[in-house]
C-alpha cells in the first residue's frame, strides 16, 4: 500500500468534517463528490448554494446529500463578526470590516475551525496562498507552543522510504524559534502521514562543530531549543545531510548521534535549501513529493496550488482529515 492509499484509508477510518471553502471551481466540486462517494470525509461547501447547484448540473456532478452552507445569509455569521472585530481591533479593525471580511469563505472557514465546527479546511485552488494564510494564521492561530505556521513534504522513495523535509515553502529565513517551530510540527507530520517515529535531523553544512559559522550556530541553538521544548522527541543537529542519512558516514562524523544515519525527518536551515531539496529529490530521485502540508496551525488549514488536480484536492483533504 502506498502512502496515499494509507492516508485515504486513515482518513476513511474516522470520517470528519471537512471545509471546502471554493466551490466556484469545479474541480472543487468533483473532489467533494468523490469525497463523499468514496465515504473519506464529510465534506462541507461554502458558498451560493443555488450558484454551486447550478456549476454542479452544468459539470455533471451530483451533490446528494452534500451539506452547503452560504456565508453570506448564515445564523453565524453575525457571530463570527463580532469575534473577529476583538480579535483585530486593536489592529484597527472596525465593525463593518469584520462584518464584510466573515463573509468571505476563506474566512467563515476559519472561523468555523476556531469554533471546532469542522476539522480541517483546504483552499488555493482559486486563492492565492498569502490569502489562504492570511485567514487562517489570523483565525485559526497556532498550535499550543509553535511559534511559526510552516510547511513540508512527505517524500516517498522509489524503494518505498518515506522522510519528510521542512520547511520548504513557507518561512524564507526562520530564526531559532521558528526553525524549532518547524522541527517539532515536521515530527508530528510524519508521523501522523508516515506512520512512523520521527527521527529528526537538524541540517546545516556543518557537522558537530567541523565548521565555525552563525548560520551554524543558528541550527545549534534550535536544536537545543527544540529538546527543551520537546524531550521525548529524537533530534539531533548540527548534522549535515550525508551523516543524517547514511550510517557509515554519520558513525564517522557523529559518532554516538541519536539521529546521524536514521534520520527519517529532515530540517532544512532556510526555505531556499529546503525548496531546492525537495525538488532535486522529486526530480533527480523519482521520488513522489506529497504536499505542502501546512503544519503548525491549531486546526488543520490546507493550502493548494491553483493547478491542483481533483485527486490532489482529494488527497489533501484526507491529510487534513488525518491531521486533525
Amino acid at each position: 500500500m502506498n502512502l496515499v492509499e494509507q492516508i485515504r484509508r486513515n482518513a476513511r477510518g474516522e470520517i470528519k468534517t471537512i471545509l471546502l471553502p471554493e466551490p466556484k471551481d469545479p474541480r472543487v466540486l468533483k473532489a467533494a463528490e468523490s469525497l463523499k462517494k468514496e465515504n473519506l470525509v464529510l465534506p462541507v461547501l461554502l458558498g451560493n448554494e443555488q450558484e454551486i447547484n447550478k456549476l454542479a448540473e452544468e459539470e455533471s456532478i451530483a451533490l446528494n446529500d452534500i451539506q452547503i452552507i452560504d456565508p453570506q445569509h448564515s445564523g453565524k455569521t453575525a457571530g463570527f463578526a463580532q469575534e473577529y472585530f476583538q480579535l483585530r481591533k486593536h489592529k484597527g479593525m472596525t465593525e463593518a470590516q469584520a462584518a464584510e471580511t466573515v463573509k468571505n469563505p476563506l474566512f467563515y472557514a476559519a472561523f468555523m475551525l476556531r469554533n471546532d465546527l469542522a476539522a480541517g479546511a483546504v483552499a488555493g485552488s482559486l486563492s492565492p496562498t498569502a490569502d489562504v494564510m492570511r485567514a487562517a494564521i489570523q483565525v485559526v492561530g497556532t498550535a499550543p507552543g509553535i511559534k511559526a505556521v510552516s510547511s513540508s513534504f512527505v517524500m516517498v522513495l522509489t524503494d518505498g522510504r518515506i522522510f519528510t523535509f521542512g520547511d520548504c515553502a513557507v518561512i524564507p529565513n526562520p530564526n531559532e524559534e521558528q526553525l524549532a517551530s518547524i522541527a517539532i510540527s515536521s515530527a508530528k507530520t510524519h508521523e501522523r502521514l508516515a506512520g512512523e517515529t520521527p527521527n529528526v535531523a537538524m541540517l546545516s553544512f556543518s557537522t558537530k562543530g567541523s565548521a565555525k559559522h552563525e548560520d551554524a550556530e543558528k541550527v545549534i541553538n534550535a536544536t537545543q531549543l527544540v529538546k527543551a521544548l520537546e524531550p521525548a522527541l529524537n533530534v539531533d543537529g548540527e548534522l549535515q545531510f550525508d551523516a543524517a542519512l547514511l550510517e557509515s558516514i554519520g558513525s564517522k562524523k557523529a559518532p554516538g548521534s541519536p539521529v546521524a544515519g536514521k534520520a527519517n525527518v529532515f530540517i532544512f536551515p532556510d526555505l531556499d535549501a529546503g525548496n531546492i531539496g525537495y525538488k532535486i529529490t522529486q526530480r533527480l530521485a523519482g521520488a513522489e513529493a506529497v504536499g505542502p502540508v501546512v503544519q503548525g496551525l491549531a486546526k488543520p488549514y490546507n493550502d493548494l496550488s491553483r493547478g491542483c488536480s481533483v485527486d490532489d484536492i482529494v488527497n489533501v483533504a484526507c491529510i487534513c482529515s488525518v491531521l486533525s
